[in-house]
């Protein structure tokens, strides 16, 4: 384990050179100027513009700019937001907690919920749960998250005022309302986890089923708890951790129009306020940010892996 855990580190840190060199030329590349934003838009004067671009340093050639801008990267300094002044490494260290909180709520109801539907609907194949959780699953995945979201705020916020239509209490100042506050975002988020983790666990736990190991293991008289859990549950969650570990990353990805449709002061909301403000350090250091986050879940998906399989530790 510990010489697979340094292999995935090592690689690390090319992947992450790659990924932001690719991210900082592609959004410099976005049409559109910022200088002529910061200056005042259509009514800018070309001196005025100049002046922003010297400032900012948009007038030098994107390598050396690039190279300016990693430099700081590589000490989690991704500069100041051209709107508000503000360290970028500020404003993500605020909202990321927020939208992390929300993905990873939304990640235990898609593991709850997906799980208990998968193993239900694997045991009994053809049974008539089997076919509600398929039925389920295949709604789950088909309703886009922002329908959803705009349904559930529809029924528990303003029809029966359960829960609050938008906005997020932080858990130091009420425990109860940021319970309610996390609740619509968090189940917008988290149905199309859950219908995939069903899928997915359901079709593997069937083939694993019928396998030889599991037969013997019902012949020799096991009873049904320790032949699910240990012979069969065990080796059909390999393809569902997989799915389980690309879900989180989805799901913070899916935080962009869930936090806004909410209105929640996450990463992902202040990312689409960036991107409508021509906010390049914002922009630059919350996709550099996401990318490292799901970079990281990858060594932790492997680490299971390796904790699963003893194959992957051989390997």
């Amino acid at each position: 384990m510990g010489t697979l855990i340094l292999r995935r580190l090592v690689a690390i840190g090319p992947v992450m050179l790659l990924v932001s060199f690719a991210v900082f030329m592609l959004i410099a590349l976005i049409p559109g100027d910022a200088a002529t934003t910061l200056a005042g838009g259509a009514n800018a004067t070309h001196e005025r513009i100049a002046e922003i671009r010297a400032e900012y340093g948009f007038d030098k050639p994107l390598p050396v700019q690039y190279w300016e801008w990693l430099r700081g990267a590589l000490v989690l300094d991704f500069g100041n937001s051209l709107i508000d002044g503000r360290p970028v490494m500020e404003s993500i260290g605020t909202r990321l907690p927020v939208t992390m909180t929300i993905a990873c709520t939304a990640l235990a109801i898609g593991v709850l919920v997906g799980s208990v539907a998968g193993i239900v609907s694997g045991m009994r194949p053809g049974s008539l749960s089997d076919s509600l959780a398929v039925l389920g699953a295949s709604l789950g995945m088909a309703v886009p998250g922002f329908w959803l979201a705009m349904v559930l705020i529809a029924v528990f916020s303003i029809e029966l005022g359960w829960f609050p239509p938008g906005g997020f209490t932080p858990l130091t100042e009420d425990p109860a309302g940021w319970l309610r506050s996390l609740v619509l975002p968090a189940l917008s988020l988290g149905m199309l986890a859950a219908a995939t983790q069903a899928r997915q666990l359901r079709a593997s736990l069937i083939d694993v089923m019928g396998s030889a190991y599991v037969r013997t293991a019902w012949g020799k008289g096991g009873a049904p708890g320790r032949v699910v859990g240990k012979h069969a549950l065990k080796n059909a969650a390999m393809p569902a951790v997989t799915i389980l570990g690309l879900q989180l990353g989805s799901l913070i990805g899916g935080a962009v129009i869930i936090e806004q449709i909410f209105s929640v002061p996450g990463l992902g909301s202040y990312l689409l306020q960036s991107v409508l403000a021509f906010d390049l350090p914002v922009i630059q250091g919350i996709v550099v940010f996401f990318a490292l986050i799901q970079v990281i879940l990858m060594l932790l998906l492997d680490i299971s892996y390796g904790l699963l399989n003893p194959k992957v530790r051989a390997s």
